[in-house]
């Protein structure tokens, strides 16, 4: 017979004294990816290596604290690192809609950026001064003054000509003319009709040769005026020279070594020759600050103040906060935008460096997802909007020149993500090519135990709380034991030790205490579980009334107490279920009702299959099997999924066929295979302790238990109310290899051994089986005779397969799980 399981057997403690220090706060820090070794190498191996596609993906469940684990490991990486860059766009002279990216040394910058500031706040003191000057207007008038000259010098010459020759040159509003001279005096019209015609045709053909000197010497004027605008440019130049001059020489003097640099110093000096106008004119085509903002340098990314490589955490990974934006200004309604307004996005900051990005992040924001492989494939930062990469918009716009990446982008997400995008996205490995895959659950041995006292220390330091003693930390491992299921682990998830922590310090500072003990971690543990077990308690308490019916005591044939777990949210917990069976004379079936309502899951619908094959095979190995039986889960309205509650369907359908009844103070779990041995299952401390709660509300205990697999005794981490039961003999827990040992557990009965022709002793339970189904195949063999014969024609056999019944139990879809 089986013997129930011990108390040590349910529950792993840890010793007090395996510890040699008093209090954490004695223990030094220690890095929190110890114990995740192969995480470690990975992220090693994958920052190390600059080949292209090397990029990291760190899985982890939620809980792991990837952000902060990953984060230090990064900084710490990064401080041994060169700092990357600054990099600045400047205006295109050449091609304005192309600003023009420059890269300098960290820190110079930010430098670059204030001494041309500096330049043009002393170039807009400078240049208007220098046109102002008396010395620039002096020279200015001699030019216009000479200028002058020359054009009445070449008007006069021809004036003393006609004067030579009795003829005056008059100045009228309509221009220049000729006239006869009297003297002095204009020849009147009555006296030139008076002279000889000879002396009217000489006089005529003088004018005429004077007319034609006076047109080239009038035609002269514009090319006098282009010399003299031409002297004014040129003394424009001068002027500005000497003011630009100097500051520009001691620029290109301090930069000489940035190629970059020099060059958009000439274009400044260009520019400036180039828009004269700009600065004296009193109304320039284009203004002096127009002119002015093109010199100015667009710092699109300062690392003056970087040590080592950038580690950047991008938490909202859209196209825009990754490539950056084109910000523009609204002005006279229309919206225009340069050079200046280009911002810097997260792969601009990081590059050099590390990016840090949430994959869950990455593939909901609308295009950066495809955004972020173009760039790692392109090599390149190419800052543009969503519509200029998908062409959805043809206006212009500006187009920077890209920047060159270099960085390492490191994704963090679950493992559901990482093998969904392995399969649908053929391009991810080749981007994606380092796994860091963190552990769920460290192994529980003293030395790890105490690796993971000094854990606890670390998380509560860099918490800010209490140091803990040794009862406390011994507490928190006790603790993880169970978030991890199982005795010999704990986990991994610090997320869930560092809630743990905070809370248990809040009731250390309700106690008045310095230091956190194992009380404070207890009533932590308790408080979570009670904040969470609102449903849990309404759930039992249907159980309680009777509302939702669940013998605690007794003998029923063909009934027995399943164990399931629902989950909510974070938190699960274990409640019993009925399951009922009943047994006709048939063909063999086991009917699924689960199934034919479609409530039952794939992996349940396999383990009916799984078991009635069990069944055939033990009971009716040589002959058919003439059965007709159903199972059914009572009030269950949702789905069932999994195959924990196979155990206690074969111990129900046993029940039904024997006509024997089971205890119903038991409640069975465990998984079964084709040959009866009993296989793990999950969630087998919530099942337990559901299973203990409905009892002890239902009145006093009195020796209730639950059957589970031995595979599973090493998960066990029972609660204290359980351990006390069953230290004072109240409650029992049972662990069991085979099916026959839980059937006579509930039965109390022999299982009984065949004899060499297969047959078993009539008192046991599977000769009562046996001699069942024996009188089965007789009912059937009656039942087809008498068709035969006539006497029922047309009555149809129990239990046989009908039209679009596959006849064996078949498979269905999910639901709420009756594993875990």
């Amino acid at each position: 017979m089986v013997e129930p399981l011990e108390v040590t057997q349910v529950y792993r403690a840890c010793p007090e004294e395996a510890f040699a220090f008093e209090v954490t706060s004695e223990l030094a820090s220690l890095d929190l990816l110890g114990g995740h070794d192969r995480a470690r190498e990975a992220l090693s191996f994958g920052t190390a290596i600059r080949s292209d596609g090397f990029n990291l993906f760190v899985l982890g469940q939620p809980g792991h604290g990837k952000h902060s684990l990953v984060g230090r490991f990064l900084t710490e990486r990064s401080r041994g690192e060169a700092p990357p860059p600054d990099w600045c766009y400047l205006f295109n002279f050449d091609d304005p809609t192309v600003p023009r990216q420059l890269a300098l040394p960290p820190g110079l910058g930010r430098q670059l950026r204030t001494d041309i500031e500096q330049l043009v706040e002393e170039l807009r003191r400078a240049i208007p001064a220098v046109f102002e000057s008396e010395e620039y207007q002096n020279r200015l008038h001699e030019m216009k003054q000479a200028m002058g000259e020359r054009q009445n010098d070449a008007v006069e010459a021809v004036r003393r000509e006609a004067r030579e020759q009795d003829i005056l040159l008059l100045s009228t509003p309509n221009g220049f003319t000729f006239a006869p001279a009297d003297g002095d005096e204009m020849m009147s019209p009555q006296d030139y009709e008076a002279l000889a015609r000879d002396d009217r045709e000489r006089i005529e053909g003088t004018v005429e040769i004077l007319q034609r000197k006076l047109t080239q010497a009038i035609r002269q004027m514009p090319r006098l005026a282009k010399e003299l605008r031409d002297q004014v440019q040129a003394l424009n130049e001068e002027m500005l020279q000497a003011v630009i001059g100097a500051p520009l020489v001691e620029l290109e003097e301090r930069y000489a070594d940035e190629a970059g640099v020099l060059a958009h110093l000439t274009a400044i000096r260009e520019a400036i020759l180039l828009h004269v106008d700009s600065f004296h004119a009193d109304d320039p085509e284009v203004p002096p600050e127009a002119v002015f903002s093109r010199f100015q340098v667009n710092l699109l990314v300062d690392n003056a103040d970087t040590e080592g490589a950038p580690v950047i955490y991008q938490d909202l990974p859209s196209h825009q906060h990754l490539v950056g934006r084109i910000e523009h200004h609204v002005h006279n309604g229309t919206l225009l935008t340069d050079f200046s307004l280009i911002r810097a996005g997260a792969l601009h900051r990081a590059n050099g460096g590390y990016l840090v990005l949430d994959v869950r992040g990455v593939l909901t924001q609308p295009g950066a997802w495809e955004t972020l492989k173009r760039i790692l494939r392109a090599g390149e930062i190419r800052t543009e909007s969503l519509e200029q990469a998908y062409g959805l918009i043809s206006t212009v716009t500006l187009e920077p020149e890209p920047i060159p990446l270099d960085l390492k982008v490191v994704l963090l997400g679950e493992r559901l993500h990482y093998y969904l995008l392995c399969e649908h996205d053929p391009e991810f490995l080749e981007l994606f090519k380092v796994q860091a895959d963190l552990e769920d659950e460290l192994v529980r041995d003293e030395a790890q135990q105490g690796f993971y006292a000094r854990m606890i220390a670390t998380l509560a330091r860099e918490a800010a709380l209490r140091p803990l003693d040794r009862s406390g930390v011994a507490a928190v491992i006790e603790r993880a034991s169970r978030l991890a299921d199982d005795q010999r682990k704990l986990t991994a998830r610090h997320r869930d030790l560092h809630d743990l922590l905070l809370e248990a310090d809040h009731w250390a500072d309700e106690a008045g205490v310095t230091v956190i003990s194992r009380a404070q971690v207890d009533k932590a543990v308790a408080q979570q579980l009670w904040r969470a077990g609102r449903i849990r308690e309404r759930s039992h308490e249907q159980i309680t009334r009777g509302t939702r019916m669940i013998a605690t005591e007794g003998h029923v044939t063909g009934q027995v107490n399943g164990l399931s777990v629902l989950q909510v949210g974070d938190f699960a917990f274990g409640q019993p279920t009925r399951i009922t069976a009943t047994a006709r004379p048939g063909s063999g079936q086991v009917v699924d009702i689960e199934r034919e309502s479609r409530l039952g899951g794939r992996i349940h619908s396999k383990a009916v299959m799984i078991l009635s094959r069990y069944l055939a095979n033990r009971y009716a190995l040589d002959k058919p099997l003439s059965l007709s039986a159903s199972l059914a889960f009572e009030q269950s309205y949702g789905g069932i999924e999994g195959d924990s509650a196979s155990v206690a369907e074969v111990c129900v359908l046993v029940s039904a066929i024997a006509r024997v009844p089971l205890d119903q103070a038991l409640a069975v779990t465990g998984s079964i295979n084709q040959h009866g041995e009993v296989q793990a299952v999950g969630g087998v401390n919530e099942k337990i302790e559901g299973f203990f709660d409905v009892c002890r509300a239902g009145g006093e205990l009195s020796g209730q238990g639950v059957v589970l697999p031995a595979s599973n005794v090493e998960h066990l981490m029972l609660k204290a109310e359980v351990r006390d039961a069953m230290a004072a003999g109240r409650f029992r827990v049972y662990a069991i290899h085979h099916v026959d040992e839980a059937l006579a557990l509930l039965t109390g009965l022999e299982l009984g051994e065949a004899d060499e022709h297969g047959a078993f002793p009539e008192a046991s339970l599977n000769g009562r089986v046996q001699a069942r189904l024996a009188s089965f195949r007789k009912a059937i063999k009656a039942a087809r005779g008498k068709g035969e014969n006539g006497k029922r024609e047309g009555v149809k056999e129990e239990g046989a397969k009908e039209e679009g019944d596959d006849g064996n139990g078949g498979n269905g879809n999910g639901g709420v799980s009756d594993d875990e």
